[in-house]
C-alpha cells in the first residue's frame, strides 16, 4: 500500500501543479487596468466596431508592436449598433494619421483582446475627440470553429456522392464534376 498512495499523493500533486500553472497563466494574459492617464498626457479618439468580442476596458492600443495607449471606455451606440471604444492615446504619438485603421486582435492562444492601430498615409494627425473611421472587429473563434465543422460535414457528403459517381465512371472522373453539377442547375 505505500507505493500506491505514493502514487496517488504524486499523481494529485501533479494535478494540482497543473491547474495552478493554468491560473498563473491566466492571470498573466488578462489585462491590468489603464496605464496612461494621471501623470502623462493624453487624447481621446473613439472607434465603431460591429462586435467587440470580450475586450475590455484597460486592454492596450496598439501600433507596430508598440503600446501607444488604453480603451477607457466602452459604449453601445443605439441608433447603429455598434460597440464605441473610447481609447486614451498618449500625446507623444500624436503623429498618427486620420485615415489610420483599428482592428481587434487576441494576445495569443488565450489571451484577452487589444486594438491595433494601422497607419494610414493622410498628412493629418488624429486629434483629441477625434473617430477611427475605418474598423475591423474582433475575429469570434467560435463562430469560426461552427463555419469549418460545417464546410467539413458539406464536403464530406459532396465527396461521398461523388466519389460513387467517379467510382463507376473511371476515366471520365476529371471531367464529370465539372459537367454534371452545371447540367443539374
Amino acid at each position: 500500500m505505500g507505493k500506491s498512495s505514493t502514487l496517488n499523493l504524486g499523481a494529485g500533486t501533479f494535478v494540482l501543479l497543473g491547474f495552478a500553472a493554468l491560473a498563473f497563466l491566466t492571470t498573466q494574459t488578462t489585462v491590468h487596468g489603464p496605464h496612461l492617464g494621471g501623470s502623462r498626457s493624453v487624447y481621446v479618439v473613439t472607434a465603431k466596431f460591429d462586435n467587440i468580442g470580450d475586450l475590455k476596458v484597460g486592454a492596450p492600443v496598439s501600433m507596430a508592436g508598440v503600446e501607444v495607449g488604453r480603451v477607457s471606455k466602452i459604449d453601445l451606440d443605439t441608433k447603429q449598433y455598434k460597440a464605441v471604444v473610447t481609447m486614451q492615446l498618449d500625446s507623444k504619438f500624436n503623429d498618427i494619421p486620420s485615415d489610420s485603421d483599428a482592428s481587434i486582435f487576441t494576445q495569443g492562444l488565450l489571451g484577452g483582446k487589444f486594438i491595433g492601430l494601422t497607419a494610414g498615409g493622410s498628412d493629418t494627425y488624429l486629434k483629441n475627440h477625434d473617430q477611427i473611421d475605418f474598423t475591423q472587429s474582433a475575429i469570434i473563434i467560435e463562430n469560426l470553429i461552427g463555419q469549418l465543422v460545417s464546410s467539413f460535414t458539406n464536403k464530406g457528403s459532396d465527396s461521398s456522392g461523388s466519389s460513387g459517381s467517379s467510382g463507376s465512371t473511371g476515366t471520365a472522373a476529371p471531367t464529370a464534376p465539372s459537367s454534371k453539377p452545371e447540367k443539374s442547375k
